[in-house]
């Protein structure tokens, strides 16, 4: 059996891109992303929000810790993958994130030519 696994995602970073090395000199960013859901319940509009953790490496990395921080728009193209490890006390956790292969900077301003009920994050 065959697997598909891609992910498009589109939000605002929550916190500063976090930008470190590896023993062997790759380069690694990590920030959060906060992706908004627009619905409808009755007569009024709701809004749930997905917090996202993404990861991205090498020169993509490098150029996210350069021109990205909190807030920035974003749209990340990439894949989900499972990490888990233990604690110092021994309890196992576990964490889904996004490996991004591409991170396209979108424009600053956003929203000023969005339809008020869009369901685009911005």
């Amino acid at each position: 059996m065959t697997s598909f696994n891609k992910t498009l995602l589109m939000g605002h970073l929550t916190r500063d891109v976090k930008l470190r090395s590896t023993s062997s000199g790759s380069s690694v960013a990590g920030f959060g992303l906060a992706v908004n859901r627009k619905y409808k319940k009755g007569d009024d509009w709701k809004t749930d929000v997905c917090f996202v953790d993404i990861t991205t490496w090498g020169k993509q990395a490098e150029n996210c810790a350069q021109y990205l921080s909190r807030g920035s728009g974003v749209f990340v193209e990439g894949y989900l993958k499972m990490n888990s490890w233990e604690t110092d006390s021994g309890e196992k956790r576990s964490k889904l994130e996004i490996v991004a292969n591409t991170v396209q900077f979108l424009p600053k301003g956003g929203n000023d030519n969005q339809p008020p009920d869009s369901d685009i994050p911005f």
